[in-house]
């Protein structure tokens, strides 16, 4: 029975740290997001700041264009005066060129905004640039650092599934299927071992006789709360061969063996 469990203990060593490498590459493009996430918030801060230099220049050049057409349109009403007759007709109208002058002012004051305004955005666009430039460059370094992991951990788990075929052809076939199905169940590991009278697996305290019959190796017990199959670490051997076919049973009581 000892015998048995020693391919399928090197097989479960194999396993698990596939999985430690599955969890690590799942977790790579997470990884990868986070540095990405203040890139992407720096590159929409700059280009929010273009996008609001280029309305601002365009607001300015439509009230260039309104002013400029506004001292067109007093220097006509100017050109008039002396057309005029009557001194209250002008008058008249040397009021309402006063007030057009005043509603020069209003658009040179719109235009000296936008001025002011384009001026804090071009600052605000030059830090936001070169806040970009830092962050290009980190996430740039990041990406290969994890690119480079990908690799290194294909390149393991490929390795890992080769000798994972080499030892699951050592295990008893009625074996590797109770195998898989608890290792299915449990999403981990399918065989726990007998560590300071607990179970690795559940960390539950176990049975003395059930630590007993274990180290003695006789059947193959499992876990009366994990349903874990139980090995006795400090006696398992070494060597690998072929085994028996085992007497199985589908449920099992609490202690009872395979």
């Amino acid at each position: 029975m000892k015998h048995n469990l020693s391919p399928l203990i090197a097989l479960q060593k194999l396993d698990l740290r596939c999985m430690e490498i599955n969890t690590q590459r799942r977790k790579i493009p997470e990884r990868l997001q986070v540095v990405e996430t203040p890139l992407r918030e720096a590159q929409q801060l700059l280009q929010q700041t273009s996008a609001g230099m280029e309305a601002l220049v365009k607001e300015r050049r439509s009230h260039e264009k309104d002013l400029e057409a506004h001292e067109a349109h007093t220097e006509k009403m100017k050109s008039r005066l002396s057309e005029l007759k009557s001194n209250k007709e002008y008058q008249a109208h040397l009021f309402e060129i006063e007030v057009s002058n005043k509603k020069k002012g209003d658009f040179e004051e719109k235009i000296l905004l936008c001025m002011e305004k384009i001026e804090q955005l071009q600052q605000t666009a030059k830090e936001a640039q070169a806040k970009v430039n830092v962050v290009e460059n980190v996430f740039a370094q990041e990406k290969l650092v994890l690119d480079e992991l990908e690799k290194k951990l294909a390149a393991e788990l490929a390795d890992l599934e080769s000798q994972q075929q080499t030892y699951s052809a050592d295990v008893d076939k009625g074996l590797f299927v109770r195998y898989n199905s608890i290792k299915a169940a449990r999403k981990d590991q399918a065989l726990a071992e007998i560590k300071e009278r607990t179970c690795s697996g559940c960390q539950l305290q176990l049975p003395p006789q059930l630590i007993s019959e274990v180290k003695r190796g006789e059947d193959l017990l499992t876990c009366p709360y994990c349903r874990r199959m139980l090995y006795w670490g400090g006696q398992t051997p070494v060597e690998t061969g072929s085994v028996p076919e085992l007497d199985k049973t589908s449920v099992l009581e609490i202690g009872e063996s395979l």
